[in-house]
Parts: C-alpha cells; sequence; structure tokens
C-alpha cells in the first residue's frame, strides 16, 4: 500500500513538474518583450554582447546558408548617425545579408537573425528595438560602418538597459486579438 501512495505521489510531482514548464523563459521573454524608447546610460557588457551575439549567430536560415554578418557600433557620434536620440551606453548591431549572385540578400534569414538577437538581449534583461530603416543610410556609407565587402545592410538593432522609471505596460503599442489575425482551416 505504502509503495502504491509512493508511486501515485511521483506520478502527481511529476506531473505538476511538467505542467509548470508548459511555459519557459523563451515563451515569457516572447511574451513580455517590447520595443523599447528609453534607455539609461549604464553600458552593455561585453559578456552580455557574447550572449547576444551567439545567439543571433544560432538562428535558423535557408540550407544553413547562415548569410549574416554582424557589425557592433559602440562609438557614440557613429551610433547618432544612425539613431538620432542614442544614449551613451547603448550599443548598435547592424545585421547586414551576404549579396547573392542574382543582388539579392537573404532578408528572411536576417531577420530570423535579428529577432534571435532582439530575443536574447530581452532574455538577458536588457531593452531592444530594432530599426529598418537606417539601412539605407548605413549602405551609402559600407565603408565607415565596416559592413563587410559583399553585403549591405539589413536592419539595425539598438540595445541598452532600459529605463525602469518609464511604465512599459501602458507605453507599449497594443496588440491585435488572436482572432483578428489567425484563422483556421475547418
Amino acid at each position: 500500500m505504502k509503495i502504491k501512495l509512493s508511486l501515485l505521489l511521483i506520478a502527481l510531482l511529476m506531473s505538476a513538474k511538467m505542467y509548470s514548464q508548459s511555459t519557459s523563459s523563451v515563451t515569457d521573454a516572447i511574451s513580455s518583450s517590447i520595443s523599447e524608447r528609453k534607455y539609461t546610460n549604464v553600458p552593455v557588457t561585453d559578456q552580455q554582447l557574447d550572449i547576444i551575439l551567439k545567439c543571433g549567430i544560432k538562428a535558423p536560415s535557408s540550407m544553413n546558408a547562415q548569410p549574416w554578418k554582424f557589425t557592433v557600433i559602440r562609438d557614440d557620434a557613429a551610433m547618432k548617425e544612425i539613431i538620432s536620440d542614442i544614449t551613451p551606453g547603448n550599443i548598435i548591431i547592424i545585421v547586414s545579408g551576404v549579396v547573392s549572385q542574382t543582388g539579392t540578400t537573404n532578408d528572411f534569414d536576417c531577420g530570423l537573425a535579428a529577432e534571435n538577437i532582439f530575443l536574447a538581449a530581452h532574455g538577458l534583461g536588457l531593452g531592444a528595438r530594432i530599426y529598418g530603416s537606417p539601412a539605407r543610410n548605413i549602405n551609402l556609407k559600407k565603408e565607415a560602418y565596416q559592413i563587410p565587402e559583399g553585403s549591405k545592410a539589413v536592419v539595425a538593432i539598438r540595445i541598452g538597459n532600459v529605463d525602469k522609471g518609464v511604465d512599459a505596460t501602458s507605453g507599449a503599442s497594443p496588440r491585435k486579438k488572436v482572432e483578428e489575425v489567425v484563422n483556421y482551416k475547418k
């Protein structure tokens, strides 16, 4: 009888543990992340940057081509040319795509790498914001931004420590309801 109760207790504990694992730090980071606008001047550490870049490298890509190149910018003047309201201590990571022989880049794969970088920053308690519009100006000055030859900028990602005084919940843009964006085939 004691053995049966012990086995039952173990089974209940295991199922409770499995249930509690139905969410993870990844799903928490995805569901709670926003594109922050207010940052502090506390610098992003080299260790944080290393983790973020390794997560970017782990992004999936078509046929495992991994067509991205990452350019890290810490220089305040260079960052201000890309994003005018940059805060000292922030960093910018430019995600560039290798230009193929047909003249196209693998923008989708670069977008996946950018998303990994974005989520990694949030997973480390940092803020991040992805910018698409600076890519044109970056591409006009590839040498100045050290964009690798044969590549072109796709997006820039700002990363920094978040100003905790800003109410992120009320400041975040509302998301559409599931019913508005998901169709179920019957």
